[in-house]
């Protein structure tokens, strides 16, 4: 497998499993994200059309797999911001999410979900802080094969 095949195929798998995750947690493991979880998820959507289209569009297939690792780092920068705001590094947002379009009993019994405030942590990194650290290196790694490879 070439660099490059290989460069396409992370760029498709690494958001497809860190956004599969990140709807996994919602709507199985009863996580309720906020704001900046949505902002983080958006960059693995776009990440994935990227290079799905890479995969069939050949003569372009570079640039949407450089396109899609592009995503992949922006998910991973809002990743630290969010990580920083729930760590008390800075400041982040004022507002929270309780969801889209609800009606007022609904509204009543959601979960007012702050974006200062870890809901899952493993290893006592949050799920930002994991995804940060994911998304960067994986856009890196990503970025570092297409470099090498001179097909």
């Amino acid at each position: 497998m070439s660099q490059a095949v290989l460069a396409r195929l992370l760029a498709l798998l690494v958001p497809v499993g860190l956004l599969g995750s990140a709807l996994a947690s919602q709507y199985l493991g009863g996580l309720h994200p906020c704001e900046m979880c949505y902002w983080q998820r958006w960059p693995h959507a776009a990440a994935i059309l990227l290079a799905a289209a890479a995969f069939h569009l050949q003569a372009r297939a570079r640039l949407l797999t450089a396109l899609a690792a592009l995503a992949i780092a922006v998910s991973g920068a809002i990743g630290v911001f969010h990580a920083g705001v729930e760590l008390g590094w800075w400041e982040g947002l004022t507002r929270c999410t309780a969801g889209g379009a609800l009606s007022l009993d609904e509204l009543m019994n959601v979960p007012l979900v702050r974006c200062d405030q870890v809901q899952w942590s493993w290893l006592g990194i949050s799920m930002a802080g994991w995804n940060a650290m994911l998304s960067l290196s994986s856009g890196a790694v990503i970025t570092g094969l297409l470099a090498r490879d001179r097909t």
